[in-house]
């Protein structure tokens, strides 16, 4: 039996219409918005594609927590992307990495708690049979008020801010994102925490630096969307705006000494947070994963419920939560 296939729009009804109403001997395939779709002896069917095709993922791990007291900011989850050759039946496994705790803050003045750094960030992954599994670290804290290794900024995927002054040095990042900056000299001005796209700002001596560094855009789902940012750090004193303004990617603010609060790292960007001036440092923004397959090849078979959206020929299954996806 012939087959033919051909590329058609979404609206299948004026195929119908054009298709002769005797004669038709063979099966006709057209791809349609939803697949494949199957025209045979009067009657339509979905057909799912089972050869192999490239299945693109981006994976963004946990932003790392700001640190508390004199915090720096935290850094970015890692940043990666992949492009790998799947086939039908291949059970994947969807890791989310949550975003680090705000470093703590003893209250009452005077050095304190052991954790002031903020906490990294957790990875994200997603693996299976036949897949080489990928995976996005977590975003080192920011360093806190307490002496010794707490000042630090965290090592991770990018590096926290450092914290407390005296120009603490920021935290290590990997080949998943930058490092971070570094604390004033001669102020209270905080490290920014990396981003996957620049290393965090330095602290110094007026109302400015230490804002985290800028993530990177993506268009996976269709339009543009910045992640990985680093969370910026607290400062001394209030500028217009308030506290640092991290760069694009999800990065939470630094706070103010007397002034504004710090915030959390974005949801499911990977945002570091905020670092905070006499208060507990903001939280990271937890990772996600993004899957971008052939609707002809979509088998609609998923756990965690993933949000699934259409861009052109392709399902966006966007993944929140840990959860699978079956191709």
């Amino acid at each position: 039996m012939a087959t033919y296939r051909e590329k058609r729009g979404t609206n299948i009804a004026p195929i119908v219409s054009s298709l002769p109403t005797s004669g038709v001997n063979g099966e006709i395939v057209y791809i349609t918005g939803e697949g494949l779709a199957s025209y045979n002896d009067g009657t339509w069917s979905k057909v799912t594609a089972t050869g192999p095709y490239d299945l693109v993922m981006l994976v963004v791990g946990g932003g790392g927590g700001g640190g508390g007291w004199t915090g720096g900011g935290g850094g970015a989850g890692g940043y990666q992307t992949s492009t790998q050759t799947m086939s039908a039946g291949v059970a994947l496994t969807v890791t989310i990495g949550a975003g680090g705790a705000g470093g703590y803050y003893g209250g009452g003045g005077g050095a304190g708690g052991s954790t002031s750094r903020g906490v990294t960030g957790s990875n994200t992954s997603i693996t299976g049979s036949g897949l080489t599994t990928v995976t996005a670290t977590g975003g080192g804290g920011g360093g806190g008020y307490t002496t010794g290794s707490q000042q630090t900024g965290g090592n991770g995927a990018s590096g926290g801010g450092g914290g407390h002054k005296d120009g603490v040095s920021g935290g290590t990042g990997t080949s998943q994102g930058n490092n971070g900056g570094s604390s004033s000299s001669s102020s209270y001005n905080m490290g920014g925490g990396g981003g996957s796209g620049a290393a965090g700002a330095n602290g110094n001596t007026n109302s400015s630096g230490g804002e985290g560094g800028v993530g990177t855009a993506n268009t996976i789902t269709g339009s543009s969307v910045t992640y990985a940012g680093g969370g910026s750090g607290a400062i001394q004193s209030a500028r217009s705006g308030g506290g640092n303004v991290t760069a694009a990617g999800g990065g939470g603010n630094g706070g103010v000494w007397q002034g504004t609060a710090s915030t959390a790292g974005t949801a499911n960007t990977g945002g570091g947070g905020g670092g905070s001036r006499d208060a507990g440092g903001a939280a990271g923004g937890s990772g996600v994963i993004i899957i971008k397959v052939p609707t002809a090849n979509y088998s609609g078979t998923t756990t965690g419920s993933p949000t699934v959206t259409t861009s052109g020929d392709y399902k966006i299954i966007k993944f929140t939560a840990s959860g699978s996806y079956t191709t």
